[in-house]
């Protein structure tokens, strides 16, 4: 027996070599690539979608918009052409959950900070208070990349459609007037087509921005395939 693994010792090796590339082939070709889910209005927790999107089940996208970013510059839809995004909701005066929000954000935007596929775009809730220039001190304090991250006010009821009838991440606050909310912790991936995927994230959960994070890489990953 020992002379015959002595003889045939090479060709052992190349079968064992053989065998285990076999194996992990068969495994690659057996577990399915995973693939994102596209979200529609329908599959949200219903106080976070205007009346008139609540059943909504598909071909749902971001609707086009026009706000103004920290550096005075319009930023439309047009800007996230061709992009992967991550889309919240804050105010620069929340003393809460905005602060670790934001942190978490700029997370992300440090894991892609030399990936110009990916961008981040943060609106404000409360737009009279956030201006232009309280939005570029912030920005500075928490180290945003302009070129990677807008903060963005404008007009109040363009903003509040888009968190409530777009992004679905705000509440209605039915104390607070017509044009009124809660913006809630969540970020929501968006995909080259201006769709929401996958699911919301909690922006303050830091084991969410992992996930988050991961599944930028398999959204970037299907658009090479």
């Amino acid at each position: 027996m020992r002379e015959f693994f002595v003889h045939n010792k090479y060709r052992i090796i190349f079968m064992v070599v053989l065998s285990t590339v076999i194996m992990i082939a068969i495994q690659q070709l057996l577990t399915p690539e995973r693939r994102l889910s596209v979200l529609q209005p329908d599959q949200f927790d219903p106080s976070l979608v205007d009346d008139s999107m609540l059943f909504v089940k598909k071909y749902h996208k971001i609707a086009p918009f026009k706000l103004i970013n920290q550096n005075g510059d319009t930023i439309t839809e047009k800007n996230y052409k061709d992009k992967i995004y991550v889309a919240d909701f804050f105010f620069t005066t929340c003393p809460s959950i905005c602060p670790i929000m934001t942190k978490n954000m700029t997370m992300i935007q440090e894991e892609f900070k030399d990936d110009p596929e990916v961008m981040l775009l943060s609106h404000s809730v409360t737009p009279e208070i956030d201006s232009v220039e309280v939005l570029r001190e912030y920005a500075d304090r928490k180290g945003v990349i302009d070129a990677k991250w807008n903060l963005v006010t404008g007009d109040r009821e363009q903003i509040y459609d888009l968190a409530r009838k777009s992004y679905l991440a705000a509440k209605k606050n039915k104390y607070g007037g017509e044009n009124a909310m809660i913006h809630t912790e969540n970020f929501l991936l968006v995909d080259k087509e201006g769709r929401l995927r996958e699911r919301s994230y909690d922006g303050t959960d830091k084991e969410d921005i992992k996930a988050l994070i991961e599944d930028i890489y398999v959204l970037k990953s299907s658009y090479t395939d």
